[in-house]
């Protein structure tokens, strides 16, 4: 079962996240908005425009959906 964010109850799966997508790290505002590089399972690489690429674990971050800036 999935909430209107396309979270997956129990697994925090995004279903929604592809590359090329806009996203911000919610427990680091500082980094700004970051693009979407690749997605595999929960790891999902995002290169953010203040932090570089980094490693996301989507099974203990919600990433959030964002317009580029």
């Amino acid at each position: 079962m999935s909430d209107e964010r396309g979270n997956m109850a129990g697994s925090r799966r995004l279903t929604w996240l592809e590359p090329g997508q806009w996203v911000r790290h919610p427990g680091q505002p500082d980094w700004g908005t970051g693009q979407v590089q690749s997605v595999v399972g929960h790891r999902v690489t995002v290169n953010f425009t203040h932090a570089g690429k980094v490693l996301v674990n989507t099974a203990v971050v919600t990433l959030e959906h964002a317009d580029p800036e």
